[in-house]
Order: C-alpha cells, then structure tokens, then sequence
C-alpha cells in the first residue's frame, strides 16, 4: 500500500500546533504497519535550510493566480521524519520569512489562496502520474484547508488514486473569495453551493470534504461534534449530507518522543515502574529554579498546575483568567504557562504574573524544551478548550503522570475519565471533567483536582493509572491501514 501524506508542516522542520506532531507521528506508524509512505511538504525557506542532501525529482509547470509558475519537486534522503520527503520548490511562493502561514509581523501572507492552491496542483499531478517520481501512490492522504483542493484537482487527472482528507480544526476553512478563485483559474463549474462555494465566498476546507472519497476527523466525538450547529462553523449541514464517509480516528501520540523514561528535555527521568513521584518533584524543582526561583519544601508541596497552548479563546484561556484570582486567593495554587496569541490575553497574563509573583509564571512564545519540562513537572494539566478536535497535551499530560483538568469536548472527553468516587475506587479515573465551558465549571473542577491532591494514596493511585493509559499509535494506524485498503478497492 503506498500512501502519499500532503501537508502544510511537519515537526521536526516546520511545526506551528497539533498538526505538525500527526505528520510526523502517524507516517512512522503507517511504516510500521507495512505501508510505503511518503510526505510531501511546500519547501519553506525554513525547511531548505535544514536539509543536508537534495536532488531534483523534476520540474513542473504550475498555473497559479493570473501566472505560471516554474516547480521544482526535491527528493531528499534526509531522515528528519523517518520516512521519504518530498518538497514542492516554488521559491516566489515559500522562499520567504515568517511561519508557514503568517508574515513575521503576524499577519497572513496576501498569497495564500495562491501559495496552497499551486503546492494542491502539483501534488495531484505527482499523485496521478508516475511518470515524474517513477512511484505512483494508492492513496493520497491531505489534511486541513491548505490540501482541500488536492482531492478536487485529483479527480481530474487520467488515473486518480483514493484521497482521504484528515479535518484537524475545522475553525480554519481556507475561505477566499469569488474574485480570487476566478484569478486561481479552477473550473468554473466548481463554483457551486453543492462543491466549494461557501456563503458567497470557496473554501478550500469544503472541497475536500466534498470530493474526497473518504473524511477523517481526529476524534470520535469531534466527528458528531461538527454535525452540529455549534461546532460546525457552517459546514455541519454538508457533513450531515457526507456522514456516509465520515469517521473519527483518534489521534494517538509518539511514545519515543513523549517518553519520560527517556526524554531528553528532561533533567530527570522516571517511569511508572521507576520513581515517578519523586522523579516529578525532581522535575518541579528544576522548572521552578529555572524560573527564577529557590524552592522551599513547602514551594515543592504546593501544587503546580500547567497550561501550554495558543491562547485563544477556542483553548479556553479567558475561562482560566476569570478564574484564576479567586482560586488563587482561596488555595495555596502555583500555575506555569507557555504560550502565545492574542494581545489582549498576553497583556492579561503579565498582569496576573506581576500580581501573583513567583506564583504565576508566564513565558510567552514557544519552546520545545519548556513544553516538555512543564508535562513533567506540573501536577496537573489544565485544557478548559471550548472545542478540541482531539488535542494532543492531555495525552502527553496521561503519559507524564499529569492528570488533566479538561471540558468534555472533543478528544477531550474521548480520553481523560473524570476522577468520580466511582472511577477511581473501579480504578478508571485518569483526570478530572467538567461539562460547561464557563469560569465556574472550571473552578469546580480544579476545587476537586486540589482536594484529591491533599489525598497522597489517593492522588498516587490517580498518577498510576494515568501513567498506565496507551495512547500511542499502533491501533489508530490499522484503524487508517483499513481505511485505505477499503477505499482504495473501490477506485481500483
């Protein structure tokens, strides 16, 4: 089975959220199962200067806004993500500063209707001719708005693969408008409310739902989530009319990278068979020095709640803020953040640190490193997310023995097992759930969260059961090695 995976980033070379961990993690696990699979990235100034060994595949003629433009497809052997990579070369479109969506000055790039739609053109020639990489794919997998119009232009070609489109957030849909998706010159009967158009605008999200043959979302529950009008930004009416081919497939993790037995990041390593209370007191030390301070016993008793991501309020970071005084008023309660996003809410956490110092320790940005540190020297993980997909940092947090406090959404609730009387004397219970997005919800279920705490037997038995959950990828991977064959039997 041989799968071509186009996307817009993949960790380690370009990574800006959860899908960049799935494009690294999930081609690996394929391999495992058997699969041939390689992925195919825009070769970003940011990706060229990290590869030590390229070769041109061929050259392409690609037709973008109103001009052609000259493509180079680049081989390499290069093993950053442990499977073959190979990187669309248009130098006017991603030889360029910034992140792979946004100016450096955080604004979006003028060209991204163009940018993506000529990446989207030249990967469905590759995949519908073998002619160029003398390897043709059965399937080519796309995931989000920026590969939404590969399986559209896949159609067209003489002999299409299967195409899967992956949904990671359905809040970005890739819309444009009419004017430009006439400059883009893509066929004029595509201009329709039953394929792209959307609400007198295209969307690149919704061609792929449309011609896709089949639709993956990365979580149970965010695949009859987004069947709604409360999560379905507009599309849950065609997701209904496409429920035939939608799945949910649970994201899984890399449990080499995230592995706290191992973890380079980490100054000490534990596991569930090795030390791991002590071997996260031992991390909380190291975080908190590295922050500034001298820790006393007592600062190494105090509970440290952890929050990492974009703050948005998608991520439920205003939920945090609005309760965060009083909590931290009525409980001994230290919180460490990593994160950026919206002004309004950095300004709102510098506040916060500068009322509660050496209580409320905020870095803004991002860091690998820190990410890592902070899953194993928290003891709790908190995500009050309003939607989330699937979510990977609750998983990462179950791994390190740091139970999450989470709203039960998405991958969320497909996942963390609310630490009720009941689960946790079944032995069940691996964090802590709360069902409305508001500030009062969340202070309950941190309440509960830093009364357990105060339980050491208890909170330990917790810690255990957390650590003992499998979230890697094996059983996700047959659930798409299935997928594949299933839908690539019925083009064959």
């Amino acid at each position: 089975m041989k799968i071509l995976f186009a996307a817009s980033e993949a960790y380690p070379l370009v990574k800006t959220g959860g899908l960049g961990d799935v494009i690294y993690s999930l081609p690996r696990a394929l391999q495992k199962e058997g699969a041939e699979v390689r992925v195919i990235l825009p070769a970003y100034r940011l990706v060229l200067e990290q590869m030590s060994q390229l070769h041109i595949a061929g050259w392409l003629q690609v037709q973008g806004a109103g001009r052609m433009h000259d493509v180079r497809i680049l081989e390499t052997s290069d093993r950053h993500l442990g499977v073959p990579l190979l990187l669309v070369d248009a130098p006017a479109l991603f030889d360029r500063p910034g992140n792979p969506y946004l100016h450096p000055d955080g604004y979006n790039w003028h060209d991204n209707a163009e940018r993506f739609t000529v990446f989207s053109r030249a990967v469905a020639r590759l995949s519908g001719n073998a002619d160029l990489l003398e390897w043709k794919p059965d399937v080519v997998h796309c995931h989000d708005w920026q590969t939404g119009l590969v399986p559209a232009l896949v159609s067209l070609e003489a002999e299409p693969p299967a195409s899967i489109y992956t949904i990671h957030n359905l809040s970005y849909a890739g819309v444009f408008s009419h004017e430009e998706f006439e400059r883009l010159d893509l066929p004029r009967e595509w201009w329709s409310t039953h394929l792209m158009e959307f609400f007198g605008n295209f969307s690149m999200l919704k061609a792929g739902i449309i011609f896709a043959d089949h639709i993956t979302t990365v979580s149970p529950t965010y695949a009859e989530e987004i069947q709604t009008p409360g999560f379905g930004y507009g599309f849950d009416g065609v997701l209904r009319a496409m429920k035939h081919k939608l799945t949910g497939i649970l994201n899984g993790i890399d449990q080499e990278v995230w592995n706290p037995a191992t973890d380079s990041y980490l100054p000490y390593h534990y596991s569930l068979k090795h030390h791991y209370m002590a071997g996260k007191r031992k991390n909380k030390e190291a975080l908190l020095r590295q922050s500034g301070l001298e820790p006393s016993e007592q600062d190494l008793d105090t509970p440290l709640a952890g929050f990492i991501g974009r703050l948005v309020e998608q991520k439920g970071i205003d939920l945090l803020l609005d309760a965060l005084p009083a909590l931290m008023d009525k409980h001994d309660l230290r919180l460490v953040v990593l994160g950026s996003g919206e002004h309004h809410f950095e300004n709102a956490l510098r506040e916060l640190a500068a009322l509660y110092p050496e209580r409320v320790l905020v870095t803004l940005g991002y860091s690998e490193e820190l990410a890592h540190r902070i899953e194993a020297a928290s003891d709790l993980f908190v995500m009050p997310s309003r939607f989330e997909p699937c979510g990977l940092n609750q998983l990462y947090s179950l791994r390190y023995g740091t139970p999450p406090v989470v709203h039960a959404v998405g991958g969320l609730a497909d996942t963390v097992v609310d630490a009720t009387p009941e689960n946790i004397e079944a032995g069940r219970a691996t964090g802590f759930v709360f069902d409305h997005p508001s500030p009062e919800a969340l202070t309950g279920a941190l309440e509960r969260a830093l009364e357990l705490y105060r339980q050491p037997n208890t909170w330990r038995r917790l810690v255990r059961t957390a650590m003992s959950q499998d979230f890697g990828w094996t059983h996700s991977a047959r659930q798409y090695m299935e997928l594949y064959e299933r839908v690539s039997a019925v083009r064959a």
